[in-house]
């Protein structure tokens, strides 16, 4: 492996934030859409602090090079710059389009006085009750929870120094906005703000010296060193102490005086975290929340497409699959089609088992019913449940509890190796082709379905699928990290032969570009991370292989450099669909062979995970996956090109056809259903 230079992963994600936030910045997204992608950005960055400032702040400690110190400082900086931007487009942008349609949020100012008596009768008949102002002072034992909302409130007693309160946001009660109807539109308060006009109610003998909202963000990670025992019962523990991490970061409004903002980061231990003046209100992810109910807002429903053809719909879905595999493209096409495959298997007499991997499950998954049912009606069915997805630990742990009850095997996958595959398989008796499979890219969930775009097989392929249960048969087994030789000819799956066949088959390429013959490769993944396959499509690129990527997120390789990655160009879209399918296509001398999977090239997907990719051998699914990937490389409109310095650059050109890819697909397979 040559001396090759690579991005700074954490930076590289601050640049796909920084993309989300110019969506929001655009005059042509409807307003609405707009306040969304403000609200996904401030999410994403809380996220950012609670999962990768906590490793970027041990790394600034620990690294006597001061390189960690470098990235932390650098990543401060672009941070504050993005919040600097958010600002703008919330004051010059968002406000002034929502009281053009007459909608007037009270941000930055003071409740108008002819709201008062509305505000304070909805303070005293629905706000009052959930408040518990808490007097601060040195050795309290009273917890800053992560990303709740507080106020910092001053106060002063008759004879008395000034004294520190802290008063509770109940937003886990009461909804973030408060509207109230006039004749000359809807004002949207803020819930703290409604609270903040009446905190001499709390006080009612003391004089308010002022109140600012703060907020704490908290490290997420969770400590399971421990591999063995009753992993599910562990995490329960652990994820009633997540809210108790460490502080990464401290937000206060501008104005606190200097001597009681000392005084909260003393008392509450705040010294390591990051003391950041934000605006006067945060967690500004509630913004999807904000109460404008005017559809010209928004996006133009694309109503999803039925993938089952109306000549098909007396033929049960089994039966297709039979003849043919097929393909669903979500959110583009109905998700009914998956939500099937599950309710036919519960009923289906020759069923005799169900296999399925569940990362994310739906809050009311109804494919999580379909299993109940199925094992209740008399088959095996075993379900690996991954307990350690982040942030939704306690919704698996739920639903693993309720198919168990019923009569579903559940095997939780290890602390040493998380199952990131996204697969089902279905065994019957009596049948020419035994088993029925589905394999995807994305979770087998139809919450996220909605807005995740991603590809989802249907299969009677016996060769994949017999390897489909090798794999099962090995999670249901198997202790700590894949040590048993299963020999897979046709799934990559990753602790076995994932990274081998990706690198064989840049291989090739590499090869015939030596030859002389033509030589390309296009992948389409969320991120880009693992250093050993980043090399090799480096030396592809100096064997003269052209290379498109298409990475939503993190992107570690950098296109562009001399010698290193000139054949080697990288987009990224953001657009009304979070882009999430993983898809390789390598032209193979014009037998081309693509593949699609749950697998990112990242090192916890590499080296800490049992991932599976798939071939796709129907010429009809193969060809229209290569038109799909051409859709979306040609897009320039959403699509940004992401050069050497990690910069998102425009691709809008005058006079050149405008291709929105996301529309084009849409409008593609509308075409084709009719």
């Amino acid at each position: 492996m040559s001396a090759y230079f690579f991005a700074d992963r954490d930076i590289s994600w601050l640049s796909f934030n920084e993309r989300v936030l110019e969506e929001a910045g655009k005059e042509s997204v409807p307003l609405n859409e707009r306040i969304k992608f403000l609200s996904i950005f401030s999410s994403n960055l809380d996220e950012f602090y609670r999962v990768r400032m906590p490793a970027l702040l041990a790394l600034k400690k620990i690294d006597k090079e001061k390189t960690g110190l470098t990235i932390y400082r650098k990543a401060v900086q672009i941070i504050n710059r993005q919040q600097e931007q958010f600002g703008q487009i919330f004051n010059q942008a968002v406000l002034p389009g929502l009281t053009s349609h007459c909608f007037k949020l009270i941000y930055n100012e003071k409740i108008p006085e002819r709201l008062e008596g509305q505000t304070n009768y909805y303070f005293f008949t629905q706000v009052a009750g959930y408040l518990q102002p808490i007097a601060i002072k040195k050795n309290t034992d009273f917890f800053l929870e992560n990303n709740q909302l507080y106020q910092a409130v001053i106060v002063q007693y008759a004879s008395s120094d000034e004294q520190l309160f802290l008063v509770n946001i109940p937003t886990n009660n009461l909804p973030r906005f408060y509207k109230i109807s006039q004749e000359d539109g809807d004002y949207i308060v803020f819930l703290e703000d409604v609270i903040r006009q009446n905190l001499q109610h709390l006080f009612p003998s003391a004089v308010i010296i002022g109140s600012y909202n703060i907020k704490i963000t908290r490290d997420a990670e969770l400590d399971l060193r421990d591999e063995y025992g009753d992993l599910a019962s562990k995490i329960e523990k652990q994820l009633r102490k997540r809210d108790f991490g460490f502080a990464t970061r401290f937000l206060y409004e501008p104005g606190m005086p200097l001597m009681h903002l000392q005084e909260m980061i003393e008392i509450f231990n705040l010294q390591k975290a990051s003391v950041v003046e934000g605006g006067k209100h945060h967690n500004l992810k509630d913004l999807a929340q904000l109460p404008v109910p005017n559809a010209s807002l928004s996006y133009k429903p694309w109503p999803a497409v039925q993938s089952i053809k109306s000549s098909e719909i007396d033929e049960t879905l089994f039966r297709s699959i039979e003849k043919t595999d097929r393909i669903v493209h979500a959110p583009y096409q109905s998700y009914d089609t998956i939500i099937r495959f599950f309710n036919e298997a519960a009923i289906d007499t020759s069923v005799e088992r169900i296999y399925t991997t569940m990362y994310r499950v739906a809050s009311d998954s109804r494919i999580g019913y379909a299993l109940i049912s199925a094992a209740k009606n008399g088959k095996k069915v075993s379900v690996l449940v991954e307990l350690k997805a982040r942030f939704d630990e306690a919704n698996n742990i739920r639903w693993a509890k309720k198919m168990k009850a019923a009569g579903v095997k559940i095997i939780y996958s290890s602390n040493l190796l998380k199952v990131h595959a996204k697969i089902a398989l279905v065994k019957r008796k009596n049948q020419s082709a035994p088993y029925l499979g589905l394999l995807a890219t994305g979770n087998l969930n139809e919450s996220t379905a909605r807005f995740y775009t991603d590809h989802i097989l249907l299969t009677a392929y016996q060769p994949i699928l017999a390897e489909m249960e090798a794999l099962f048969d090995f999670l249901r087994k198997r202790k700590g990290k894949a040590t048993q030789h299963i020999l897979f000819q046709h799934l990559l799956v990753a602790q076995f032969n994932l990274q081998t066949r990706f690198l064989e088959l840049i291989d090739r390429e590499i090869e015939n570009a030596k030859r002389g013959l033509a030589a390309s490769i296009t992948i389409k993944l969320n991120n880009l991370e693992e250093e050993v396959l980043i090399s090799k499509l480096y030396d592809a690129s100096n064997a003269g292989v052209k290379i498109n990527l298409i990475v939503r997120s993190i992107c570690r390789l950098i296109p562009g450099i001399p010698g290193q990655s000139e054949n080697i160009t990288v987009k990224r879209i953001v657009d009304r669909y979070l882009e999430h399918g993983r898809i390789f296509l390598f032209h193979n001398n014009g037998k081309d062979e693509v593949y699609m999977g749950s697998a990112d090239w990242m090192n916890r997907n590499i080296y800490r995970r049992i991932e599976v990719c798939f071939p796709i051998y129907d010429d009809v699914i193969r060809k229209q996956m290569i038109d799909l990937l051409a859709i979306q490389w040609k897009d320039n409109v959403q699509a940004v090109l992401i050069d050497k310095d990690l910069n998102n650059v425009s691709l809008k050109n005058e006079g050149v056809e405008q291709i929105r890819s996301q529309e084009a697909i849409y409008e593609l397979l509308s075409a084709e259903n009719k």
